[in-house]
């Protein structure tokens, strides 16, 4: 699975295999970080997925809207069951992020590709949430899961 295998202490990411359950297995995605400007590539990857069929909600400090959803300032905000979180962030958020998936008890979390963080990667693995660090999920979704 995640964060071990022969390499005590390094992160690994689930194979295609679990990461396409995990996008079977889920509905509603919170993205963290995901800007209102069309031209990020948070806009484009989760309207990908809205295409797809995902509810997403956007958590974002400064937006009221994103997307035609309304946007939340933290993950604890949301009042609705999340089923994954997916970041848009700078590495050096990820700890606080962690923080607040251990803290809500959420299962699973997606890193998107050149977003690397092992330590608090290994931590999400530790108390229990499954992580996958460094991949685009709109690109995995496409190539291995549609």
């Amino acid at each position: 699975m995640t964060g071990g295998g022969d390499r005590p202490g390094r992160f690994e990411n689930p194979g295609i295999e679990e990461r396409c359950a995990l996008l079977k297995r889920v509905k509603t995605i919170a993205v963290v970080g995901l800007s209102p400007n069309p031209s990020r590539p948070s806009y484009g990857v989760s309207r990908a997925m809205q295409g797809f069929g995902y509810t997403i909600i956007p958590v974002h400090p400064a937006a009221r809207e994103i997307l035609g959803a309304r946007a939340y300032p933290r993950l604890s905000d949301i009042p609705l069951r999340v089923d994954l979180v997916d970041v848009f962030r700078r590495p050096e958020h990820l700890d606080g992020i962690v923080d607040e998936c251990l803290g809500l008890g959420l299962k699973s979390l997606w890193i998107q590709e050149g977003i690397l963080n092992e330590r608090a990667a290994l931590r999400a693995v530790k108390g229990g949430i499954m992580v996958v660090m460094d991949r685009c999920i709109y690109r995995d979704y496409l190539q291995y899961c549609s």
